[in-house]
């Protein structure tokens, strides 16, 4: 078990006064198999004249805001305290053949929404190809999900700037080049090619490695990575494709869906406003206790 502490803040500088905005937010680390939130708050500025916590279709913690003040700033700060301790799956040889989970995934209500393609994650013949590899007939499915998982690590290349929160696993797959978020997405569409649930994570990586090794890509920022699903017995296990890992006690989530546009950590209309600055700070760390 991990006790980590979280600071996340982002701040919109913008040239000219906004007159009107409303946000929505995904940005409250949510209870899971594996994570407990001891406790966790959001500071807005300006202080909204409206403010709504609720819960969406996937279980995530969303906040929606509205600022009816003229400002040139607009802040959000989180701060949490995460206790992280992600159950170890059985032995590869144990885990159900692949096609089995792609049976039973389909026609499980909890879990059916996660095998069909979302706008991000869409699988189509090429990726069903790169996908086909690593599912070899009667494979169980935790040793072909960690062989794709290392290899999408060792086939891309991580660079940012190159794609944005529009580009798909298609395109992806064509210029093999991204950052978190793409790795997160190629696989998921790799996984729903074969009929297998797979969702979006969204969280964060913490930001200094253990002794003795190196930085993992994607911290100090918003991190994106995935889940597969094993089957009713073991349930969701979470790979890290950008790292070549399979998640265990680094990882804190704050919400899971289809793909990114279903868990946006922070998204809105503004009226005003003019061009904007953003400014992204990130840290995570571990309590020493």
């Amino acid at each position: 078990m991990t006790l980590y502490r979280l600071h996340h803040s982002t701040t919109y500088d913008y040239a000219e006064p906004v007159v009107l905005g409303t946000h929505f937010l995904h940005l409250l680390p949510r209870e899971r198999v594996g994570q407990m939130v001891r406790e966790s708050q959001l500071n807005i500025s300006p202080a909204p004249d409206n403010r709504r916590d609720e819960i969406d279709h996937f279980g995530n913690r969303t906040t929606t805001v509205s600022l009816t003040g003229a400002h040139k700033e607009f802040c959000v700060a989180l701060s949490a305290t995460v206790e992280v301790s992600h159950p170890v799956p059985p032995p590869s040889e144990e885990a159900l053949r692949w096609e089995a989970i792609a049976a039973r995934g389909i026609i499980d209500p909890e879990v059916a929404e996660f095998c069909l393609p979302s706008t991000l994650a869409a699988p189509n013949g090429e990726i069903a190809d790169y996908a086909a590899v690593s599912f070899l007939p009667g494979r169980s499915i935790l040793s072909a999900v960690l062989e794709l998982n290392q290899r999408i690590f060792n086939e891309m290349t991580y660079r940012p700037g190159v794609t944005n929160n529009c580009t798909t696993a298609a395109h992806v797959l064509t210029t093999r080049a991204g950052v978190c978020q793409d790795y997160a997405h190629f696989m998921l569409a790799c996984l729903r090619a074969l009929g297998l649930p797979g969702r979006y994570v969204s969280g964060y990586l913490r930001t200094s490695p253990p002794p003795g090794q190196e930085k993992r890509r994607g911290a100090d920022q918003s991190h994106a990575w995935l889940s597969a699903w094993m089957g009713p017995d073991v349930g969701w296990v979470d790979f890290d494709p950008t790292n070549n890992l399979l998640v265990r006690d680094e990882h804190v989530t704050l919400a899971w869906g289809r793909d990114f546009n279903d868990v946006s950590p922070l998204r809105g209309i503004i009226l005003g406003g003019g061009r904007h600055f953003l400014r992204v700070n990130v840290d995570l760390d571990p309590v020493l206790t």
